[in-house]
């Protein structure tokens, strides 16, 4: 539908929209507060004047909605309000952030600059603009929690306008929106404004989804309403005969959340059980607010039989948004099971308005907000400015939505992670070196392995050892993104010191070969061994996944290589510095284990999804012929794991060079005191080599064992076998090849 409003009928809404803006500010304005925001909004007016928005309307009317929603929704301050209205300023005009700073102070122009988009950036394939501009504003986030209330705020209108848009456009911003802007809203406790980005998000990625479900809601209307009267008739009389002040109210689940539920549990809309929730919403003074709630949950449950694994008490241990509510879930009548959510208005105000409602009633000490701890965690990834900005996404995207746990330190303090966080993540959030030479965990006393998952309630003591450093596997293992960052450090300051050795014996290997060390044979190198960079080479001879044999092969066929370089090189624009560190490890995913323990099996590809390395794949256990491998998209997929789940097998890529093997010797002996020590010894000194299982028995003195240790290739092997034989006492060591 064209735009069709006249310059008077501009004006008179410019005029209406601004006053609702100022009329239902969740903080009380004073004559100096409304001053403020009026020259603000004159301001913005006049900046903005002739710029038209999309849909044709003038460009002021998004500013006075983003304003609105900050001053209504989120319940923010003047300065906030005033911020709102100029957010687009300098980004869309020629003003700059000095005049804004001069004109309205240093508070509001650095959140307005913290909301400025960088316009000028590289246009180089690996950066996402997006992500850049997001990483900006998590950096501003450091000095004013602001910017980014504010920004979902902007994005929050941005989508409920996008139909002005092209379809291309809006399935884009409707992605980020979904991918980064909802999670984010959720964690920051606005609770409202991320149903409505999901929604939203929806409408727009999968439309015809969104409106099935939309027009089911809808014609279920009538049915609904009357359920919800019928359930609250139960209990009203009792509430009344306790003398509570209340409110019930019904509310439905978000379209996005019964679609995210049909998709998980592979449901039809009439199937989705629990498609409304009922919120009792209660008068108390704050100290009496925790007995309440477990009065109303009694009077509740004693008109409906609740489900005990479904009862969330976030009354005694708030959220750390400092969401605060009791929910259960109780059978209804006609045997439908109802979620029922219990708070005070003082909860529900926090539920609705998030920072804003906990900055009026902890009496504008924001340090005291039950945002603040979750803060805390944000800055540990802003902490690096140099990461890749993908990277840094995808770091901060770990801590939102991440359900909690508490778990206890030994000396009985409370910790939060999120939920599936093991041992390691509590060593990190303990302490970077805790971290770092984390050995073992004992949980509630008894000792568990590092992948162990922690449950809320869990006392938890790391046991640390000097000689300990992260390990790659780790990584697979950690929910935080603290963790991933350390372990990623630590792991890339070992790589370089890999590389560096590397890069020594390289050289001395060429000349062995009569072979120059030079730019021009290192890059033959890397693309004989079909590497991506010098870095990867020099990485990967220095953990001798390299061999000898293999550089032997190279040189003989040195002239073939020579052309082949060449051809390579026009593809690919291969041009690095020989002294160039480039941090970063090949992708070269070739090799695929199975379950938690990364266990190495035989396997076969389907035919049915032809899966390659690098797919998102998993193992089927078949009656007669062993494993087979298929995508997660394959079209049997669903079938598979629906109907024979004991059958599944979990399955991923992982670098061969840089992936550990099992092997078993096989020692027999002399028993002498120190012999087994010796072994045992000369096994951990050899350079990433763990010993696995070690299981020795002695007779007479005589003694034989097997010892399985985890190595990187065949020529550590080699190498350990040669100094074993020459321990003295040591009769017959072999490799047990079975």
């Amino acid at each position: 539908m064209a735009y069709t409003a006249t310059i008077k009928d501009e004006k008179k809404e410019i005029a209406r929209l601004y006053k609702a803006m100022l009329h239902d500010t969740y903080q009380t304005l004073s004559k100096e507060d409304i001053s403020l925001i009026r020259k603000a909004f004159e301001f913005a007016a006049d900046a903005h004047k002739g710029q038209r928005r999309k849909s044709g309307e003038p460009y002021i009317y998004h500013p006075i909605a983003v304003a609105t929603i900050v001053a209504n929704e989120i319940g923010l301050d003047t300065d906030s309000i005033a911020a709102a209205l100029l957010h687009d300023v300098i980004e869309d005009t020629d003003y700059t952030f000095i005049d804004i700073e001069q004109l309205f102070g240093a508070t509001i122009a650095k959140i307005v600059n913290g909301l400025t988009k960088i316009s000028r950036l590289k246009k180089d394939k690996d950066i996402s603009i997006q992500a850049e501009n997001f990483r900006k504003m998590l950096l501003t986030l450091n000095d004013d929690v602001r910017v980014i209330l504010i920004k979902i705020a902007d994005r929050y209108h941005n989508m409920q306008t996008l139909q002005s848009m092209r379809e291309d456009k809006q399935v884009k911003i409707a992605s980020e929106t979904l991918f980064i802007y909802a999670p984010l809203a959720h964690r920051l406790g606005l609770y409202d404004i991320k149903t409505e980005l999901e929604n939203l998000g929806l409408k727009y990625t999968e439309p015809e989804v969104y409106y099935d479900i939309l027009n089911k809601i809808k014609q279920s209307k009538t049915e609904r309403e009357k359920y919800i009267d019928e359930f609250s008739k139960s209990i009203e009389k009792s509430l009344e005969d306790e003398g509570f002040e209340y409110q019930i109210k019904g509310r439905t689940k978000s379209i996005y959340s019964i679609r995210k539920k049909m998709r998980s549990q592979g449901v039809s809309f009439d199937e989705v059980y629990d498609k409304f929730a009922i919120r009792i919403v209660y008068s108390s003074s704050i100290k009496e607010e925790k007995f309440n709630a477990w009065k109303i949950y009694s009077i509740v449950t004693d008109h409906y039989n609740p489900n005990p694994n479904r009862l969330r008490d976030w009354i005694t241990q708030p959220k750390s948004t400092g969401y605060e509510s009791l929910h259960t879930t109780v059978m209804g009548p006609q045997g439908k099971w109802v979620e029922v959510q219990i708070r005070s208005k003082r909860m529900n105000e926090i539920a609705e308005k998030g920072y804003a409602a906990h900055f009026k009633y902890k009496h504008g000490n924001i340090n005291e907000s039950g945002l603040e701890s979750w803060l805390n965690k944000l800055k540990d990834t802003l902490e690096n400015p140099d990461i890749n900005a993908i990277d840094f996404v995808e770091q901060f995207k770990l801590n939102l939505y991440a359900k909690e746990i508490y778990v206890f330190t030994p000396q009985g303090d409370i910790k939060s992670l999120p939920k599936g966080a093991t041992p390691i993540d509590f060593a990190y959030l303990i302490h970077t070196e805790v971290g770092n030479h984390c050995r073992g965990a004992k949980v509630n006393g008894k000792l568990v392995h590092l992948n162990y998952v922690l449950l809320s309630g869990d006392q938890v003591e790391i046991i640390t050892s000097a000689s300990q450093k992260p390990k790659l596997a780790w990584l697979d293992m950690v929910k935080t993104a603290r963790a991933k960052s350390r372990i990623k450090s630590v792991l890339k300051e070992e790589h370089v010191l890999v590389a560096a050795e590397g890069k020594e014996i390289l050289a001395r290997k060429l000349r062995h070969l009569k072979i120059s060390f030079d730019e021009k044979s290192v890059n033959e190198l890397v693309n004989f061994f079909k590497l991506k960079t010098s870095f990867d080479l020099f990485f990967r001879v220095g953990n001798g996944s390299i061999e000898n044999s293999q550089l032997k092969k190279y040189a003989s066929q040195r002239s073939n290589a020579f052309v082949n370089f060449f051809k390579n090189r026009i593809k690919r624009g291969v041009k690095r510095e020989l002294g160039t560190q480039v941090n970063e490890v090949t992708s070269n995913y070739d090799l695929l284990v199975f379950g938690q323990n990364d266990e190495k099996l035989n396997y076969s590809y389907t035919k049915c999804c032809s899966p390659i390395p690098g797919d998102k794949v998993f193992g089927f256990t078949t009656v007669s012929e062993g494993i087979k491998v298929h995508k997660f998209d394959c079209p049997n997929a669903v079938s598979l794991q629906s109907q024979y789940a004991y059958r599944i097998l979990p399955a991923k890529w992982v670098d061969s060079t840089q992936s550990g093997f099992k092997a078993t010797f096989n020692i027999i002996g002399i028993d002498d005191v120190g012999l087994i020590n010796n072994v045992t010894k000369i096994i951990s000194d050899n350079h990433n080599v763990n010993i696995k299982k070690l299981n020795i028995a002695s007779d007479e003195g005589y003694f034989q064992g097997k010892i399985t240790i985890e190595v990187k290739n065949n020529q550590q092997i080699i190498k350990l076998l040669q100094q074993i034989k020459k321990i003295e006492g040591i009769e017959k060591v072999e490799r047990i090849t079975k």
